[in-house]
């Protein structure tokens, strides 16, 4: 019996039929697509966090023509960038805590989805309710995207491929906070405060098309009864601490928000501790906190975010009520500090961590913040922008960089895999509640060192308030020595079963 061999397949030609070439293209982008997934997911991520980030800036340039156009009173005009804040800060923990629930790619899309909505109803506001409704959107939207996104990046890169890829999403929130004050101003002249709102539609937009293509849900999704009596309050607690710093800072310390914010953040805080120890599957499981590691490393973001955050409030204002320079003077002198932290983000903090490790990182990020305070301090006014100011800039931007991204590295590595979203949400909360609580107490040191019957901070009142907040990052850094020596957190530092 014999056989007969099938001749060779032929390879295509381009007179042969269209629809085997068709085939063959088709499987080719398949491959394509399949082997840059990574990529575009990493991408997709990333650009999330900067449109997040660049919201956060673009408004602000756009606030004056917003009031003109819109008839807002200067308190209306206030609460068009609080009601973003409030809203972000307040839900960035629950969002966190969902992630881990319901899905961190649900959660994604859900939160750009919101964003989206959000921003075009902002840009399509004819009054302040529905520009107001629109930020509150927005704000909902970024707490929900932020920590998901976070916690998908920490889930798909481990070990040296996780600094790379934490210092790229630390350029990427530096960028964006930078470029939304000059893309802002530009936006703002050629085609109206609308447009500040609808350049971020596209990459919104893109990844609720994309999240579902691109992204993997790492793990299985099980699902769990949620705890929403101990969201309510936890939600609530951040809202009311936040509402009361920013009456604080407006130096109205008998205003409403205070008097009333501040007790209001202690009853719904103890409430929610109460909640958390009694429920069977509890929002923030509070076993988690038996983790050294864990409880001082969202210490260390409650007064690394009151250092930070605030050096950029009080810089700008030194700029304009020190040294009197005008807004786009003041902003065009701090676009090095943008600049320096990019830098420093991409080039030079994951061989930073890979050499130091994270905890000694943000320990050295936070004695050069405290320079950088120091020098704006302390430096002769009269000896100009290159010898006063910018140094102290750089300082601080190098601070920033190399503090920021490595706190959410510790707080991340002392948690399981389980509850990246809930330590994604933490991270975000306690910088967001630092942040508005520095603010309020370095504009309050300010003031009272400035003298009686002042409304502007005088020289003597920003020698006094960045020599506290320098005093603030070295009272951080000497935290983060207390578990610089050791590694990152093992089986035995993180609880082996949470509820």
């Amino acid at each position: 019996m014999t056989t007969t061999e099938a001749p060779p397949a032929r390879p295509l030609r381009r007179s042969e039929p269209a629809p085997f070439r068709a085939a063959g293209d088709a499987r080719s982008r398949v491959g394509v697509l399949r082997h840059q997934r990574p990529r575009i997911a990493f991408a997709l991520l990333v650009s999330a966090q900067f449109v997040v980030m660049l919201d956060t800036s673009i408004v602000n340039v756009a606030l004056p023509s917003i009031q003109s156009d819109l008839g807002l009173s200067p308190a209306a005009l206030t609460w068009v960038v609080n009601t973003y804040v409030l809203a972000f800060g307040g839900l960035l923990l629950l969002s966190g805590r969902a992630a881990d629930l319901f899905g961190r790619r649900r959660m994604f899309m859900a939160g750009s989805f919101l964003f989206t909505v959000g921003t075009l109803l902002a840009a399509a506001a004819g009054n302040e309710w529905m520009l107001l409704a629109g930020r509150i959107i927005q704000g909902a939207g970024a707490a929900a995207l932020s920590p998901a996104a976070m916690s998908l990046l920490l889930l798909t890169f481990q070990g040296q491929a996780r600094a790379k890829a934490m210092s790229i999403w630390g350029a990427a929130s530096g960028a964006g906070g930078a470029t939304g004050v000059f893309v802002g101003g530009t936006l703002t002249g050629a085609f109206g405060w609308s447009s500040v709102f609808l350049v971020t539609v596209p990459v919104s937009f893109a990844s609720v098309l994309l999240a579902r293509r691109v992204l993997d849900e790492p793990g299985t999704v099980v699902r769990h009864r949620f705890d929403w009596a101990g969201a309510a309050t936890v939600t609530g607690a951040v809202i009311a601490l936040v509402h009361a710093c920013f009456g604080a800072a407006a130096d109205d310390w008998t205003s409403p928000e205070v008097v009333a914010g501040f007790p209001c953040f202690v009853v719904l805080t103890a409430a929610f501790i109460f909640i958390e120890r009694r429920v069977a599957e509890p929002l923030v499981p509070l076993d988690l906190f038996a983790s050294r590691i864990l409880s001082t490393g969202v210490t260390l973001a409650l007064l690394g975010g009151a250092a930070r955050a605030s050096s950029f409030v009080l810089v700008a204002l030194y700029l304009q009520q020190a040294l009197h320079l005008a807004p786009r003077e003041a902003g065009l002198a701090m676009l090095p500090t943008s600049l320096a932290g990019v830098a420093v983000s991409l080039v030079l903090l994951a061989r930073v961590v890979r050499f130091l490790g994270p905890q000694r990182t943000l320990v050295v990020g936070l004695v050069v913040l405290a320079a950088g305070h120091i020098w704006l301090a302390y430096a002769p006014r009269h000896a100009g922008y290159l010898v006063a100011v910018l140094p102290g800039l750089l300082l601080l931007a190098t601070g920033v960089a190399l503090s920021f991204t490595p706190t959410t590295m510790v707080i991340a590595a002392a948690v399981p895999d389980t509850h990246t979203g809930l330590a994604s949400g933490m991270a975000g909360s306690a910088s967001q509640v630092g942040a508005a609580l520095g603010t309020a107490t370095f504009i309050a040191i300010g003031m009272a060192a400035s003298g009686p019957s002042t409304v502007v901070l005088r020289p003597s009142g920003f020698t006094a308030a960045f020599t506290a907040a320098a005093l603030v990052s070295l009272v951080t850094a000497a935290l983060g020595c207390t578990i610089a020596s050791q590694g990152s957190p093992g089986p035995l530092d993180t609880p082996a079963a949470v509820r």
